[in-house]
């Protein structure tokens, strides 16, 4: 079980909070609006009424010795670059910080966030590749444009082995595990005669456009 923290509990951060702690895992929400802690009171294991720009407060939280920190302070940026600074200077191992831009991440970098995330940004590139690309259905960037991309075997890929694909050679598309959705049976890094099936889930790595060629046609 791993134990974070969430400053600031507008929609997205209510909404990861929840998530983690129906996952499990302790967690401890901070807010200055006492209608939003009221809110998370029900959903995580602690709700705290209190400003997070305070050194002090921070520390005598614990806040240092949790996994992650997760900074969500809406649009006011200003706030987040200063609390970002005070996990740094605590000694917080992973500090993740919503950013309203490029150029806040830019000064969140440098002030310490381990971490950016761009809720509307990513949400747009996601349903753009959703949309393009209808078979992937969810996916991990990785650097120098790689990912790990988990989709639906296209129509061209049913009934043909991997060996026959040859996606490895064609793509530059390594198909790391299988999923049989019928049996839930996964196999970990499949057999060049494995022979696709419309019940699978291919878990697939390499770069985002060689995936996207490769299951297009």
């Amino acid at each position: 079980m791993g134990r974070f923290c969430v400053i600031g509990v507008g929609n997205f951060g209510y909404h990861l909070a929840r998530n983690l702690y129906q996952a499990g895992h302790e967690v401890m929400v901070v807010d200055n609006d006492r209608g939003r802690v009221q809110r998370a009171q029900e959903v995580v294991s602690y709700a705290l009424l209190a400003d997070a720009a305070d050194k002090e407060f921070l520390q005598q939280q614990g806040v240092a010795e949790m996994n992650a920190v997760v900074v969500s302070t809406g649009e006011r940026g200003h706030l987040a670059t200063l609390i970002t600074l005070y996990l740094k200077e605590i000694g917080c191992k992973r500090i993740i910080v919503k950013a309203l831009n490029d150029d806040h991440g830019t000064i969140l970098r440098k002030v310490g966030a381990s971490e950016l995330v761009f809720p509307e940004k990513d949400m747009a590139a996601k349903t753009a590749r959703s949309l393009a690309n209808p078979n992937i259905l969810d996916y991990l960037p990785m650097a120098e444009d790689y990912s790990i991309s988990e989709l639906e075997p296209p129509k061209h890929f049913i009934g043909r082995s991997l060996v026959e694909l040859d996606l490895r050679s064609r793509y530059q598309i390594m198909v790391l595990g299988i999923k049989d959705m019928l049996t839930g049976e996964f196999e970990l890094l499949p057999p060049a005669n494995r022979v696709i099936k419309d019940s699978d889930l291919l878990v697939m790595f390499g770069k985002t456009e060689d995936v996207a060629k490769a299951t297009s046609k």
